[in-house]
């Protein structure tokens, strides 16, 4: 797929993004060892930059965060990009430990974006708070990227958060839905509501997987590599992304499936 970005500078090579989500670091699907080999998938790469769209926890509630938090550092620390390596927190970060989280990934160098924008070279790196846990400010990412500048590049953990943004942005990356994590053929996902406590849709359908053209720009959402509570995958399997920016002739979108247990 060809995905233009609008006033890429004339000088400035293409840039390399991995884009990785749902880690949900502590069930039997997502131990060090496993992150560690898919860090090492993604160094092997050779990305510019490295955007991590949250969900780095399992789990609802603060019970056992403290060491699933202790376990995310190490092999994230592990990450190389030149433009270095952004984040923003998911749902399962926001009911667990959401300060140990963020903690943690400073202490592996990480830079944590909570409703700010970042500059990266001719780019910004708009990072919006979960939606879906309630913890989104559009205004404020707005605000700060009007005083970064750049081309706009929007990086959260829902994709929902998509309706409320201008029109004009030309790609938001993010994670969340597991591409449904459980797909049956003929039925479809079996997984569509969040926990008990809360009871409401995961995801607007429209934004399950994979590239959306939504408005005049592109939603591209990964099945991301853990998977939640439910150590199962079913027709959903786990993938992270390679994104090629620059001018529209040289961009191009894909797909690597994640390394298994």
């Amino acid at each position: 797929m060809t995905l233009g970005l609008a006033g890429w500078p004339g000088d400035a090579p293409p840039l390399t993004i991995a884009l990785l989500s749902d880690i949900h670091f502590g069930n039997r699907a997502m131990d060090a060892e496993r992150l560690d080999r898919i860090v090492g998938e993604v160094n092997a790469a050779r990305p510019d930059l490295v955007l991590l769209a949250g969900d780095f926890m399992v789990g609802h509630d603060v019970a056992g965060a403290s060491r699933r938090v202790a376990g995310l550092q190490a092999p994230l620390s592990r990450l190389t990009a030149r433009l270095g390596v952004i984040a923003v927190l998911g749902n399962h970060d926001h009911w667990t430990s959401p300060t140990a989280v963020r903690a943690a990934l400073v202490r592996a160098g990480v830079t944590m974006l909570r409703n700010e924008a970042v500059r990266r070279g001719p780019i910004a790196i708009l990072g919006i708070d979960d939606a879906f846990s309630g913890h989104d400010d559009v205004g404020a990412t707005l605000a700060s990227w009007n005083r970064v500048g750049g081309i706009p590049l929007v990086l959260t953990h829902s994709p929902d958060v998509a309706p409320k943004l201008p029109g004009d942005l030309p790609l938001v990356m993010a994670g969340h839905t597991h591409c449904g994590q459980i797909v049956l053929p003929w039925i479809g996902p079996l997984l569509t509501r969040g926990p008990k406590q809360q009871w409401k849709p995961l995801y607007d359908p429209r934004y399950r997987c994979g590239v959306v053209q939504d408005r005049g720009g592109v939603v591209l959402v990964t099945a991301g590599l853990g998977s939640g509570t439910s150590p199962l995958r079913l027709g959903a399997p786990p993938d992270w992304w390679l994104i090629r920016i620059g001018a529209p002739r040289s961009t191009h979108l894909s797909a690597i499936a994640a390394a298994g247990p």
